[in-house]
């Protein structure tokens, strides 16, 4: 005769005497800390599976145990339009991650909180979700770690991006995206010694800086290289629709003027050019991201709009 599964608590409720985020007394009988206004107490409560009908503890288990259907949740929404604000899922997000997802105008549609600390973004069984052809079904995940928020991409078809804040260092390998353009940047390495010439005659050429060091190789949707342009210590250029050392007049989505290539001390940064639409970095492995940082997944912009404690 098989097992039988236990039946869930009828209620369980934490009580602690001291705010986790201020340290500070608080009364176990009220759901918020007097001080700073931080969720003090969390409910769970026993429910049953409506695809199976299995128990789970509602308010701490994300998937049936039995039959493995999502049962809860991990952000909370809140959308605003015209008709006011709703809130959907936990009834407070005070101290969690917050991230907003944008209008084409830079506006906030709808704002996600992150009450487990971490969520995932994608066009299927995720906890952020968008219908958008352009996001893979598990597309991204967000992640708070030591009061600190991360980003990984989990290997989707057209990546992960952050947006280009200030001066971004470039690394080898590194995809940047200008208007709708995909630039990778490539280190060359220095030259070694020149061969010996056969006689003492030197040899004419162009005048050019001293080494190419590096290059930026324009990609085409299938990952090949359609053409190139190739950077030099001490050189900065230029990247726009209508002037620039390297002009794309077809990119509707570019600036006239839109980014800038710096080199700086053997190293070379990416600078935003006061564009339109931004410069972004394709996400590889995992990157930190700040309070007011913006992200690309798909054709979504979303807006980190807290770090949470």
């Amino acid at each position: 005769m098989p097992a039988m599964q236990p039946p869930a608590p009828a209620a369980l409720q934490s009580a602690p005497t001291t705010c986790a985020k201020c340290g500070k007394a608080i009364d176990a009988t009220l759901p918020f800390c007097g001080h700073c206004g931080t969720r003090a107490t969390v409910t769970f409560g026993a429910a049953e599976c409506t695809a199976c009908g299995a128990s789970y503890v509602e308010g701490a288990d994300l998937f049936c145990a039995r039959c493995g259907t999502r049962v809860g949740q991990r952000v909370s929404v809140e959308i605003n339009n015209a008709f006011g604000t709703l809130l959907r899922g936990g009834p407070d997000s005070v101290g969690f991650p917050k991230v907003a997802l944008l209008t084409e105008h830079g506006d906030v549609f709808t704002t996600y909180s992150l009450d487990r600390g971490e969520a995932v973004i994608g066009r299927g069984d995720a906890d952020i979700r968008f219908d958008d052809v352009f996001l893979s079904p598990l597309h991204a995940r967000i992640e708070q770690r030591d009061g600190e928020l991360w980003v990984r991409d989990l290997g989707s078809r057209n990546g992960t991006w952050t947006f280009v804040e200030g001066a971004a260092r470039l690394s080898d390998g590194d995809v940047i995206l200008v208007g709708s353009q995909l630039l990778r940047f490539r280190r060359l390495g220095y030259p070694g010694p020149h061969p010996p010439e056969a006689d003492a005659t030197r040899r004419m050429g162009s005048l050019v800086p001293s080494a190419d060091v590096a290059v930026l190789e324009q990609l085409r949707a299938d990952g090949s290289v359609r053409d190139t342009f190739h950077l030099s210590p001490a050189r900065t250029i230029l990247v726009g629709r209508e002037s620039g050392d390297w002009v794309f007049p077809y990119d509707q989505t570019m600036s006239g003027r839109h980014a800038e290539i710096r080199s700086q001390d053997a190293e070379f940064f990416v600078h935003d050019a006061g564009s339109r639409n931004g410069v972004a970095l394709g996400v590889r492995g995992e990157r930190i991201l700040k309070q007011g940082q913006r992200v690309l997944v798909g054709d979504q912009v979303l807006r980190v709009e807290s770090v949470g404690q």
